[in-house]
């Protein structure tokens, strides 16, 4: 016993380590970034006038928090690596651009981060947009951006995890079919077991089997992308489940089998409610069809609202520093130990955010299978 509490605390003592370097290992990457983005507005002061240097380094060098905040959360058109000085390293990601000319692919390297136009388009503040020769704006372009960028590739290698880790684990139930699986095999069963056990079968009922491959791809798929959005550096830092448009489409998958799966009982409830006078329908049926829409939208906002606010929390904290430091250098100093000591405990809180926020989905999605597939017998009694 006393054997497995010492592996217990030995665990929690390097996975602490291991949250408190990430949480320095974002804070030098942020400040880093915050640095060289008002590093020429205090050289320029500087080669103005000597004597206001320090009233208007102040004023020049502030940093606009919420902006930084939502370039870190935002999707872009390359990964970013590390600030070195004014050079920021980056990965550039493909461009694929389909206009009346025909496709057009180049890597997004070619803007220039924005400082440049290539093939008749430019990006800005974030987006591609169409440009004529003197580098404007062509409002109304018609054209289709089918872009890679950085949520799309951090996408694609969570479903690269996702299958090395299950036919890993396919292979060595193959191999050892009456051996007891260890380590990262062990994990997945037991997260598989707990998914059936405890998710499909209470809230669907005897028909859970039908339903089982879609809420585990989609648990895991949410939990994997939950964790690589805590690690701050390449492959890791993208925002994708905090991405309202990839949660949209993640709600709409649910709502789609929840409705090609409903029987005559649930849709009979939705537009004729069963006990109810029929001059009360024009009444009823109204909510029951707003309540069947607002699933979806539930299903939306609960899971991009919640991490999309663990990452602008963190966020916050590491903005702190430069708050507090543009008032006085000793109290930006003083804040930046509390703020890595609070980011580290947000690290472990998202941890357990990251895990729920995937169960909260699996668990109202079998929810709402379980309401299309049941069936209803009391008015039949009655």
């Amino acid at each position: 016993m006393q054997s497995s509490n010492k592996k217990i605390f030995k665990h929690l003592a390097l996975t602490a380590l291991l949250l408190t370097a990430i949480g320095f290992w974002s804070f030098q990457s942020f400040a880093n970034e915050t640095a060289s983005d008002s590093l020429p507005q205090q050289q320029l002061v500087t080669e103005n006038h000597a004597d206001v240097h320090s009233a208007e380094t102040h004023e020049e060098g502030k940093v606009d928090a919420g902006k930084l905040i939502m370039e870190h959360i935002a999707d872009a058109h390359d990964w970013h690596i590390a600030t070195i000085g004014t050079a920021h390293i980056s990965i550039p990601l493909p461009v694929i651009i389909k206009d009346a000319e025909g496709f057009k692919v180049f890597l997004s390297s070619a803007f220039h981060h924005g400082h440049e136009s290539h093939e008749g388009y430019a990006l800005r503040e974030g987006k591609i947009v169409a440009v004529d020769a003197n580098n404007q704006i062509i409002e109304n372009a018609d054209f289709i951006d089918l872009s890679i960028t950085k949520n799309v590739a951090a996408m694609f290698i969570a479903v690269f995890v996702l299958c090395w880790l299950m036919l890993r684990v396919a292979a060595h139930y193959s191999k050892n079919k009456n051996k007891a699986p260890k380590g990262i095999n062990n994990l997945i069963e037991t997260l598989i077991l707990f998914i059936r056990d405890e998710i499909a079968k209470p809230s669907i009922g005897p028909k859970y089997e039908k339903f089982l491959p879609y809420l585990l791809t989609i648990f895991f798929f949410i939990f994997i992308n939950n964790l690589f959005g805590l690690v701050p550096f390449f492959p890791g830092g993208a925002n994708v489940t905090g991405n309202i448009a990839i949660t949209l489409v993640l709600a709409i998958f649910t709502f789609v089998i929840t409705s090609f799966s409903g029987n005559k009982s649930y849709w009979g409830h939705i537009f004729a409610p069963p006990g109810v006078p029929k001059p009360l329908w024009i009444l009823l049926v109204p909510i029951e069809i707003i309540g069947m829409l607002n699933k979806p939208i539930v299903l939306m906002i609960r899971l991009f609202a919640n991490i999309t606010a663990g990452h602008i929390i963190i966020l916050g904290f590491f903005s702190l520093i430069f708050i507090f430091g543009a008032m006085n250098q000793y109290m930006g100093l003083g804040v930046s130990v509390l703020s890595v000591a609070f980011t580290t405990f947000m690290s472990f809180l998202e941890l357990l955010v990251a895990f729920l926020q995937a169960y909260v989905f699996t668990l109202l999605s079998s929810l709402y299978f379980g309401s299309a597939v049941e069936e209803h017998h009391h008015e039949e009694h009655h």
